[in-house]
C-alpha cells in the first residue's frame, strides 16, 4: 500500500517526500483559490521521473456541477488545463469535489453537466489523467456528499474510463455517513477507490464541517481510519496537519 501527504509545492515537495519516505505524494498545480492556467514546473521532470508516485489535488472553486454558466465554463477549462499539467507530472490522476448546486435548482441537471465534462473529451482523446471525483462533506444541494448522490453522480458518469473516486473519511463523516462499513459500501455504487483522503475531523458526526484534524486528534476513532485505509486497498494520501504528519505517517504504518 503506498501511503504518503499532501505537500506544500512553494518548497521542493520531492524532497520533502523524501524526508518523511513516503511513497505518494499530493499537491497543487496552480493557486488552489484562483483560476490561473498552470505554468511548467522546473521540477517536473524530476517529479515524474521519481520512484514516489504523485496525484493533483484541483483548485477549490471548480464546480462543473454548476448551472451557472460563469462558473462552471471556467471549471471546465480549469479541470482541463489542471489535468495536462497533472500528466505532464506523469501524475495517476486529478482531484476534483463533486461540486453543489443553489436553492431550488435541479440536480439532475447537475448530474447531467458532469456527464457533459467527460463527454467533451471524449473526441479529443481524453483528459490524458483519470478524473477523481472526491465525495464532499456539507451543503445539502452537494452532488457527492451522501451515498444516494454519489449513486446518482455515478449513474451519470461511471461508464467513462477516465472517471474514478476519492473516498475522503473526514468528508463522509461529517457528511453523516458510517466509516465502519463504508468501503464495501461505495465499491457497491462505484465498483472502486482509486484513493483515499485518510483524515481525522475536528467536528462530530453529521456536522456538514470540513476541517481536518490529525489522526489521534479528531472525533474519528484512529483504528476506524486504519480499517478504511486497510479496506480501500488504494493509495493512500494524509491531508492533516503538517506538524502531525510524522505521527500519523507512523501510525498508520504501525496499524497496517
Amino acid at each position: 500500500m503506498r501511503i504518503g501527504a499532501h505537500l506544500r509545492v512553494d518548497t521542493d515537495p520531492l524532497s520533502t517526500a523524501n524526508e518523511l519516505g513516503i511513497d505518494v505524494f499530493q499537491m497543487f498545480v496552480t493557486d488552489p483559490q484562483g483560476w490561473k492556467k498552470p505554468t511548467p514546473r522546473p521540477d517536473a521532470e524530476a517529479i515524474r521521473d521519481s520512484a514516489i508516485d504523485v496525484v493533483v489535488h484541483s483548485s477549490y472553486q471548480i464546480n462543473v456541477a454548476s448551472l451557472n454558466n460563469r462558473l462552471r465554463m471556467p471549471s471546465r477549462k480549469a479541470v482541463e488545463q489542471q489535468a495536462t499539467a497533472a500528466a505532464e507530472l506523469g501524475a495517476f490522476g486529478l482531484v476534483v469535489h463533486g461540486g453543489h448546486l443553489r436553492d431550488g435548482e435541479d440536480a439532475k441537471e447537475g448530474f447531467a453537466n458532469w456527464r457533459k465534462l467527460f463527454d467533451r473529451q471524449v473526441d479529443k482523446g481524453g483528459f490524458g489523467v483519470p478524473i477523481l471525483i472526491e465525495n464532499t462533506a456539507g451543503g445539502d444541494h452537494a452532488m457527492a456528499r451522501t451515498l444516494e448522490s454519489i449513486d446518482r453522480l455515478w449513474e451519470s458518469v461511471g461508464d467513462f474510463d477516465q472517471a474514478g473516486f476519492c473516498l475522503d473519511t473526514c468528508h463522509a463523516w461529517a457528511g453523516g455517513e458510517d466509516l465502519v462499513g463504508l468501503v464495501e459500501r461505495v465499491k457497491g455504487i462505484t465498483g472502486r477507490i482509486d484513493l483515499v483522503h485518510l483524515n481525522n475531523s475536528r467536528d462530530e458526526f453529521d456536522s456538514g464541517r470540513d476541517r481536518h484534524a490529525n489522526l489521534g486528534d479528531g472525533h474519528i476513532e484512529p483504528a476506524v481510519l486504519a480499517a478504511v485505509a486497510k479496506a480501500a486497498g488504494a493509495p493512500v494520501i494524509l491531508e492533516t496537519p503538517a506538524d502531525g504528519i510524522p505521527d500519523d505517517l507512523k501510525y498508520l504504518r504501525d496499524a497496517l
